[in-house]
């Protein structure tokens, strides 16, 4: 028998009975479809990533601190958006700092360029003349090297005698009263810098405030890592850090933040023996990690459940296929009697199990490819509308033939048994089955 001939009998033999066989291929419908869509999900969202690195370019950049304030440098990152302020007396100060020790180490390993501790910089909030609240201000120096898309404007600037500027996301903008975010670009805003000294002894934080103008340089593109704050250049970095350690000795103002020029093929090398001193290191792809490990996450417990589905469809596989040999019983009695062999018995209805495997599969990859379409356009107008390059779903070629085969070849042993089964079967016996 020729291979199509195979096919088109074992799609006939399973129309047999088409409602036993409809239900199986919907079982394996549930289990391929909620496997290929969370596929698609797992590409749209690592190639939204794969982009914010790219864009950002920083090949061999790392960003050090001492491990004791690596937690809380790791929760910088976040996704809840602007947070009004509220007066507090709250110390804005790390308590462990880069010791000089550790620095001339770190100068020493094997790849590393260039070694730069940056001077402490921290602030309380931010505000400007269109609003009367206030609202926490994430800051982050803009360091040369290292690209952040912006929506409007550009990035500020980082020579050292440049006028403050800071570069803020589109979230803050709009807090800040400027529903148009470009309308923010070149308006100056509010920073409060607390004195550390001052605010020993305040009765209010307000009381230890310093106010400091900057010009808003332009506004970051939404994307991963302009949730992480506002970038100030080295000029207001450096004023803020003034104000902070203003009045106190200069043994005080110790650093607890580093930013090094690695190679970028010994990345993982460097950062494992930056670990051994004490410092620990987050590079640009670490930074855009951390929102891949949540995704994957997720996408993990959906897989799951579509594998649990998958189990069950296996199982009505060989429900499906055991009947199909009981009630064909003369049948293959015949055909053994006529001369085929136990081999084509077996692959005839090894094909059947496949065939479900294959339905199953397609119609998963269709009604996926649908569903994925509607839900990008749909996330494109709501949630992801601040991030035009997001796209939620991509249905890549390859891995959708590689699920689907997979799931064929599910199907193909799950219908082993049963097919095993007919193809021992004695002819003799067979024949007088009623």
């Amino acid at each position: 028998m020729k291979a199509l001939d195979i096919i088109h009998d074992a799609n006939a033999n399973l129309w047999r009975s088409k409602l036993r066989s409809f239900l199986t291929i919907l079982a394996i419908f549930v289990g391929s479809f909620t496997i290929i869509l969370n596929s698609a999900i797992n590409a749209g969202v690592n190639d939204f990533l794969d982009k914010q690195i790219a864009n950002m370019g920083g090949d061999g950049y790392l960003e050090m601190m001492p491990a004791e304030a690596y937690d809380s440098f790791a929760s910088m990152i976040s996704t809840s958006g602007p947070q009004e302020y509220t007066e507090d007396k709250d110390s804005t100060n790390q308590t462990a700092y880069i010791k000089d020790e550790q620095i001339e180490k770190a100068k020493k390993i094997k790849g590393v360029k260039v070694f730069n501790v940056l001077p402490n910089a921290s602030a309380d909030y931010i505000t400007s003349d269109k609003i009367e609240k206030r609202y926490r201000l994430n800051l982050n120096l803009v360091v040369d090297g290292i690209d952040f898309d912006m929506s409007h404007g550009e990035t500020p600037n980082t020579a050292e005698d440049a006028d403050y500027e800071i570069a803020v996301n589109e979230d803050l903008a709009k807090v800040l009263g400027y529903d148009n975010v470009a309308d923010i670009v070149g308006k100056t805003v509010k920073i409060a810098v607390p004195s550390t000294l001052k605010c020993y002894t305040a009765i209010k934080r307000s009381e230890c405030h310093t106010i400091v103008e900057a010009k808003v340089s332009g506004t970051q593109a939404p994307g991963i890592l302009s949730m992480g704050g506002s970038r100030a250049n080295l000029a207001l970095w450096k004023r803020i850090n003034a104000i902070n350690y203003e009045g106190m000795p200069a043994e005080t103002n110790r650093s607890y933040q580093a930013t090094a020029d690695v190679d970028p093929d010994r990345v993982k090398e460097i950062q494992k023996e930056l670990e051994e001193i004490g410092l620990k290191s987050m590079s640009v792809e670490d930074e855009v990690g951390m929102f891949q490990s949540f995704f994957d996450a997720i996408l993990i417990v959906f897989n799951i459940f579509g594998g649990i589905a998958l189990v069950a469809a296996s199982i009505g596989i060989i429900n499906t296929l055991f009947m199909s040999v009981q009630e064909r019983t003369r049948e293959i009695g015949l055909d053994k009697a006529l001369g085929m062999s136990n081999s084509k018995v077996f692959l005839s209805f090894s094909t059947e199990a496949i065939m479900l495997g294959f339905w199953g599969s397609t119609f998963g990859i269709l009604v996926s490819m649908i569903v994925g379409n509607v839900v990008n356009k749909v996330a494109i107008e709501t949630f992801l509308k601040d991030f035009p390059t997001f796209q939620l779903t991509i249905f890549e070629p390859m891995t959708m033939i590689s699920i689907a085969l997979i799931i064929m070849f599910i199907a193909f042993l799950a219908g082993t048994l049963p097919a095993r089964r007919a193809s021992k079967k004695n002819p003799i016996d067979a024949l007088r089955y009623e």
